[in-house]
């Protein structure tokens, strides 16, 4: 039979409790509202664990060698223990779930009771033993709540009833919606700002890293249908789990089977009749589905479990006709198989093993309406994700846990229509066929009103007119130009891989007074892209027609054709190298004590990290300037943090000044590893830029030269890494038995941030004029790297370097009060947050766009004037939300039904104008401020969601449900990312808005 947990109300357990044991009401309150809380994680990562003390109502009677067993579903094994001198005990190292602990005392009278225990929290069970044998059993039911009792983190624990019970939504990245105080983000690929750049939060999965290698930004696509718990850091970390997050940390651990079989099928509709309009569109395009199915048990009984999973979530559209005729209908469809084995071979050994795989296969993106439908380019992603991890109780106080994972992802945005042709230096156009060489662009006619002389105008559409009829499509019965047809240009491969080991040794001990948590780990991580880019036959064609004769190498010949081509395609006559390979190694110590003394908890750790990072194209030479030779397709360290560099402090203490309410504060260090400088500096990126190809009249090649691109960059001396400086002061209190308050202040600091610079950034502009507007004292430091002309001379190399920004820091201050109100049958989360985030660096609003994989440590920050940390840049950052309300929860009908809700309100996104030509340029004027960072915003943003759950026993153990979720009741689609250039007609206009109001409609047939 199925077991089910009551749903539980903490005044009435006490006083069914006391009756039966004939203890003081508020002694068992006590000991029930302190089972409801998780004090400090005991361990890292997938785990959670239980402990407390044990009394008498018996003088004189010996607290030591009473036993402690935790059993529960999820649990092959149950765990035993004995309590110490003091009657205290411990239960490491137990998978989340719910525990019936039984109590035997020196005479064989057992009591028991029921416990949750969530993911990285410690659950405080404190009973007092009657010693009656007529109370031989008492089952008493508690639940557990956000907060950790005990613990200065800012951490939130959610279950599945409460994931399942609002309306999140299905992907990893909606789960951040309840995270109180961060934003309410619709981004696809950049992380929400959490008092920090969106690239430095960190995000696991079953403790894997799931993170996209190199740009810090979440890569990894599970659903939520797997995820059995959640736990969110955003703040006040020990040094406990290596978290070195500027931003909020998430993990999630996934289901696990039992000793009894379950299964599922469900499958989720949302057709496009279901959504909105959405702004500035005829109307909603997309079908969405999403097929669910999974299965668990035990393979063998009491000892190894195992659960699998199967999802594919699918999206179509119907593509309409472009000029060209009809065109093959977009497709994105994927397929993922999760499976996981829980094996406890010993009552002291626990030991988890899975394998994600995920397939994406993407068909009919990118036609535009003036293009035929060969042009067309899909996209593949592959993802594994595998992962092992085990504990082994050494003794009543001593564990020992390790964790190994592995990550790949490779994608490939892939051309739909491959071509045969092969691209070479030596090789020649088919004039013929230009639709099977690569993508053509048609040309259009030239007239009167083109800067170009009559005979120029007049060679050009001779040469065009036959191309266009060829070529071109057909409008009001003639032929038209300036389209699209062949096939796409490119193969873009991109593949990361992470592999990771920890290894954790926790030890209890007494220390006169003092009781100690002592925890020692060790992790080792290696991050690597591997980037390839090859042309579709010739890439991208254009006619020229003879405009064009400037060839750099003293000849007349005319262009008439030039092909864009990726340097990695050639085959013959050019450079045929291997892909760029970029690698990063990091490596992290960490301990921790938490010391309990009276009502006082002190947290005293340190976490120390070294990072190394490995480039491609150089090899290492003695007796050089550089200390390097040029070795391209050679792997060469690059640069390495000093240890002495990279010390991240934890210092914490709360005092629980009654018996439940509590001060906390807490001080916290962090050096953020997420760098794309591993590949943005890399010598090879030079190497692998695009070519531009000419060619005569007949096809032949007559000229070839690399395109501006990249190059390696020297790193400047003693560079000191990013870092992150957080204080935290708090306090927890209890109203009645069912509400709990927190409140609580932050206040973070970020600076010593990496960016690529011009050498003499501080002396000159592009020009090299002296530059405006450079404060004296960084002007009087002169050149980043005095020699770069002489290494430059010996291998190359760019004239920028990678450097410290010159007085770049962040500041985020936070004010926040929460409130958490578990009833019977309800649960409601609620959060107010004030919050400034300030400075003159920000990460996140660096690009043309704001929700791409963009380099950390080489974006356009610092490309040149206006772009510098003291041109405009100090001011309000753009993940500033200076008011952000959240309320969430669930409440359960008589009728088996849950009605769940969700409301966010947060105030618009800051932004500013961008103008080039105040200094100078005329064109470019991406992130080159004109007024103070933040000095406008957009407008404030409110929606409601809600669900609806319906569930129905049908036979035995079979039952159905069925859900409703909807979301942005309001339809409320704000806009926000508005356009800042100047010198743009949308000036002023938002370029993105919230998702418009959307139905999804599941039907769950579960046993």
């Amino acid at each position: 039979m199925k077991k089910h947990a009551p749903t539980f109300n903490i005044s009435s357990l006490a006083h069914a409790t006391h009756r039966a044991l004939k203890v003081p009401k508020t002694a068992i309150a006590t000991a029930l509202i302190a089972a409801s809380l998780a004090s400090a994680p005991a361990f890292a990562n997938l785990n959670g664990s239980i402990k407390g003390k044990v009394a008498t109502e018996q003088a004189n009677q010996s607290l030591a060698g009473i036993t402690i067993t935790a059993s529960s579903n999820v649990m092959p094994k149950p765990r035993t223990v004995v309590t110490r001198e003091d009657g205290s005990y411990d239960l490491p190292q137990l998978k989340p779930g719910t525990y019936e602990l039984t109590f035997t005392d020196h005479n064989g009278v057992t009591q028991t009771m029921t416990v949750d225990v969530l993911l990285e929290q410690t659950s405080n069970v404190n009973v007092t033993l009657s010693g009656k044998k007529e109370n031989v059993e008492v089952i008493t039911v508690t639940g557990s709540k956000l907060f950790r009792q005990g613990n200065s983190s800012l951490s939130n624990s959610l279950g599945k009833k409460a994931i399942e019970g609002v309306p999140v939504g299905q992907d990893y990245r909606d789960l951040l919606k309840l995270v109180p105080g961060v934003e309410l983000s619709q981004n696809a690929t950049l992380g929400p700002s959490a008092g920090g750049s969106g690239v430095d939060n960190s995000y696991g999965f079953d403790g894997v890293d799931v993170s996209l290698p190199m740009f810090g930004n979440l890569a990894s696509e599970p659903s939520t249908h797997d995820v059995e718990f959640v736990t969110m850091d955003r703040g006040g970390a020990k040094a406990v789990g290596f978290n070195r997050s500027g931003g909020l940390s998430i993990n999630t651990v996934s289901k696990s089977g039992t000793d009894e079989f379950h299964g599922n099928v469900e499958y989720k509709a949302q057709p496009k009749t279901f959504v909105a309009t959405p702004v500035g569109e005829e109307s909603y395009e997309l079908d969405k589905s999403w097929l669910t199915a999974s299965l668990s048990g035990p393979l063998i009984e009491d000892s190894l479990y195992f659960y699998t999973s199967y999802y594919r979530p699918e999206e179509t559209k119907e593509n309409k006709n472009t000029a060209y005729g009809e065109v093959k209908d977009y497709k994105s469809v994927r397929d993922e198989y999760f499976g996981k084995l829980t094996w406890a071979p010993t009552d002291d050994i626990l030991l988890n093993i899975s394998q994600r795989t995920s397939e994406k296969v993407v068909e009919g993106r990118s036609i535009d309406a003036y293009e035929a439908d060969s042009v067309s380019v899909g996209d593949t992603a592959d993802q594994d994700i595998f992962t092992l991890d085990g504990s082994w109780i050494l003794g009543s106080a001593t564990t020992l846990s390790f964790q190994y994972s592995k990550f790949e992802l490779e994608t490939a945005g892939i051309p739909d229509t491959p071509l045969s042709v092969v691209p070479s230096l030596t090789g020649q156009l088919d004039l013929a066929n230009l639709d099977q060489m690569g993508y053509f662009a048609v040309p259009s006619l030239l007239d009167a009103d083109d800067n170009y002389t009559a005979a120029q105008i007049a060679a050009f559409n001779a040469g065009a007119t036959p191309l266009i009829n060829q070529y071109g499509y057909s409008e009001n019965g003639q032929m038209k130009g300036g389209g699209g047809v062949g096939a796409y240009s490119q193969y873009d491969n991109i593949d990361f891989y992470r592999d990771s080991f920890e290894i954790n040794l926790d030890h209890e001990f007494d220390w006169g007074d003092t009781y100690h948590t002592l925890h020692i780990g060790a992790e080792w991580k290696e991050g690597k892209e591997v980037l390839s880019r090859l042309s579709n036959g010739w890439g991208s064609i254009s006619y020229v027609g003879g405009l064009d004769e400037s060839l750099e190498d003293g000849s007349s010949a005319p262009v008439i054709y030039r092909a864009k081509v990726q340097q990695m395609s050639l085959v013959s006559g050019g450079s045929a190298v291997s892909a760029i390979n970029s690698e990063s190694e990091s490596i992290n110590f960490e301990i921790n004590d938490s010391i309990e003394v009276g009502d006082w908890t002190y947290n005293i750790g340190v976490l120390v990290s070294r990072d190394t990072w490995y480039g491609q194209g150089l090899r290492e030479k003695s007796g050089t300037i550089s200390g390097y030779e040029t070795a391209p397709g050679n792997k060469y360290k690059m640069y390495q943090t000093d240890w002495s560099d990279m010390i991240q402090p934890r210092l914490g203490a709360t005092w629980t000044y009654s018996e439940e309410d509590s001060i906390f504060a807490n001080f916290s260090m962090y050096n953020p590893e997420a760098s794309s400088l591993s590949r943005a500096a890399s010598w090879d990126r030079n190497t692998r830029a695009e070519i531009e190809v000419e060619f005569d009249a007949a096809g032949n090649v007559i000229y070839a030269e690399p395109r501006q691109g990249s190059s390696g960059k020297i790193f400047a001396d003693d560079l000191t890494p990013r870092r992150i400086t957080e204080f935290t002061l708090g306090t927890t209190k209890y109203v009645g038995s069912d509400l709990v308050l927190r409140a609580h202040v932050r206040h973070r600091k970020g600076n010593h941030f990496w960016e690529d610079m011009p050498n003499d950034a501080r002396l000159t502009d592009y020009s090299g004029v002296d530059a405006e507007g450079v404060p004296q004292h960084i002007a009087d430091q002169g050149l980043y790297v005095d020699n770069l002309a002489d290494i430059r001379d010996e291998i190359g190399g760019s004239s920028y370097v990678i450097a410290e920004v010159d007085g770049g820091e962040t500041k985020y201050w936070e004010a926040s009060i929460e409130a958490e109100y578990l009833g019977e049958n309800s649960y409601v989360n609620a959060s107010y947050v004030w919050s400034h985030y300030y400075g003159n660096f920000d990460q996140d609003n660096t690009a043309a766009t704001n929700d791409a994989n963009t380099f950390i440590g080489s974006s356009n920050y610092g490309d040149g004037r206006g772009r510098y940390s003291w041109d405009y840049k100090y001011g309000t950052l753009s993940g500033d939300k200076p008011h952000l309300v959240k309320v969430y929860g669930y409440y359960t009908v008589p009728w088996q039904a849950n009605v769940g809700a969700y409301f966010v309100f947060q105030s618009g996104k800051p932004w500013e104008t961008w103008d080039g030509s105040i200094y100078g340029y005329s064109t470019s004027s991406t992130s080159r401020y004109s007024e103070p960072a933040g000095s406008r915003r957009s407008a404030s943003h409110w929606q409601l969601d809600l669900n609806y759950t319906q569930d129905f026993k049908l036979t035995g153990n079979f039952e159905m449900q069925f859900r409703a979720d909807l979301f942005n009741v309001f339809n409320r689609q704000t806009g926000y990312d508005i356009n800042p250039y100047v010198s743009d007609e949308n000036f002023g206009e938002a370029r993105s808005y919230y998702n418009p109001r959307s139905l999804q409609l599941s039907v769950n047939f579960k046993f």
